[in-house]
């Protein structure tokens, strides 16, 4: 028995498009239908199962974009590719906002048409193959080494495994130190990619012209200092999975080549005129509210919506406060093995001193103080004395956590040394992290401790 063509409705009000469309599509092996407006669309899809649509989005009668909303409604699994003559940035967010797939411009090159539409058709596969093998995917769902058995981990991996064998880009929001890299990495072990690369890259960490570089690599010569060509991290990741972290850090110009990469799917190196095609699926991670970034103009509305096909949040510690004490006995067990100490467990005084705090810094600073702990700790059990320097940052507890670990005496310039090298420490490294908590610059900082380097 021969497999079942794919079902495709063009909807367009240009007649002569519609008959090259036919006719092209049916060389393809696809079954074709047509109509001439939304309106008729709509009513198509009520009484047939389509596998795709391909809509212009201006028509005289019913608009494509008027039309998207109520396709999308009646059912939402039917991918709708939009083609528009006009390809201003305010046609194709509506378009991707109401639920498309994708859009292209016209006139149509039919070798992206023709990808598009395979892509989208996958995509839709592999989120029904999904949908039928929910109940055992719990069973082969590999979490990663993350660690929590609280409603909110549930809930957050539950949504990994229906996301992670699709080929979705992933937003991952998050307060800083909450594990988001874990969950991307979650994410790409349990895709199809699974065997490809996962490559990560810090946007943050680098300043703009390097990152540029980082991401799209560069030929030999392109700038100073650039000896040899170089592959970039797209390149790296193809067929693979690509991890953006802070990515609301990159400038307006980056966010530019970026969508152009996630639209087109190639790049070229810093410094070449080669086009170079790749196939990778971007996940990306941010502690800041992107639709306030949005907003405020600092970050690209159609950047943000390429990005946010899912969006996944990771819940703070103090919203899964149950899972502490799992958490602290596997750091515990980690950083007694590496320091070669016999340490046990926590005394029932410092597991309540550990589930009372508000961990400002998240999953992470809980790591540090566990680790700091064991260092200093001589008994079989860890007790409240070896947790009492836990550092607490620019929290809310800033006052007391300096009254009780800067001795008296000291200069201000000492306490102000000794307030930074904390906080950078509370953000595990992350020098941009840091510098938010601390209210200055980043270049502010990187003076500081240049500085402080200097005077070892």
């Amino acid at each position: 028995m021969e497999p079942r063509k794919p079902y495709i409705l063009i909807v367009d009000d240009d007649s002569a498009h519609r008959v090259m469309l036919r006719t092209l599509l049916t060389g393809w092996g696809y079954d074709v239908d047509e109509a001439d407006d939304g309106s008729t669309a709509i009513q198509k899809v009520v009484e047939k199962p389509f596998d795709l649509i391909l809509m212009d989005i201006r028509m005289i009668k019913l608009s494509g974009l008027q039309a998207l909303p109520e396709i999308k409604a009646f059912n939402p699994a039917i991918p709708v590719i939009i083609m528009t003559a006009y390809s201003s940035v305010e046609t194709a967010v509506k378009a991707l906002k109401s639920g498309a797939y994708d859009y292209l411009r016209k006139p149509l090159d039919f070798d992206e048409l023709r990808l598009t539409m395979e892509r989208a058709m996958d995509h839709t596969h592999l989120r029904e193959e999904n949908r039928r093998l929910r109940e055992t995917l719990g069973n082969r769902f590999d979490r990663r080494t993350i660690i929590g058995r609280s409603e909110a981990v549930e809930k957050l991996l539950e949504t990994v495994a229906q996301v992670a064998p699709t080929e979705a880009t992933v937003l991952i929001l998050g307060e800083s130190g909450t594990g988001k890299e874990m969950i991307a990495g979650a994410i790409h072990a349990n895709s199809p990619r699974r065997d490809g690369p996962f490559v990560k890259i810090n946007c943050a960490a680098i300043t703009e012209s390097l990152l540029e570089s980082e991401l799209f690599g560069h030929e030999k010569g392109a700038f100073t200092g650039a000896y040899k060509r170089k592959e970039g991290k797209f390149q790296l990741a193809h067929q693979g999975s690509l991890f953006l972290d802070e990515v609301s850090e990159m400038s307006p110009a980056m966010q530019v080549k970026l969508l152009r990469v996630l639209q087109e799917r190639e790049f070229t190196r810093v410094g070449g005129e080669e086009a170079i095609n790749v196939d990778v699926r971007v996940i990306s991670a941010t502690n800041k509210d992107l639709l306030e970034q949005v907003g405020a103009g600092r970050f690209r509305e159609d950047l943000f919506y390429r990005l946010n096909v899912v969006t996944l949040l990771v819940p703070s510690l103090r919203e899964r406060k149950e899972d502490i004490p799992l958490l602290a006995q596997h750091f515990l067990t980690i950083f007694a093995e590496k320091n070669h100490k016999m340490i046990k467990g926590f005394t029932p005084q410092a597991m309540d001193l550990l589930l009372r705090h508000r961990w400002p810094g998240n999953v992470r600073e809980l790591m540090n103080a566990v680790e700091r702990g064991v260092v200093l700790a001589h008994a079989p059990y860890l007790d409240t004395p070896n947790l009492t320097l836990i550092p607490e940052g620019l929290s809310a507890d800033k006052k007391v956590a300096l009254e009780e670990s800067v001795p008296g005496g000291l200069s201000l310039e000492k306490v102000e040394k000794k307030t930074i090298l904390s906080t950078l420490q509370a953000s595990g490294g992350n020098k941009s992290e840091a510098a938010r908590k601390l209210g200055i610059t980043r270049k502010t900082l990187l003076s500081k401790l240049r500085k402080y380097k200097e005077g070892e």
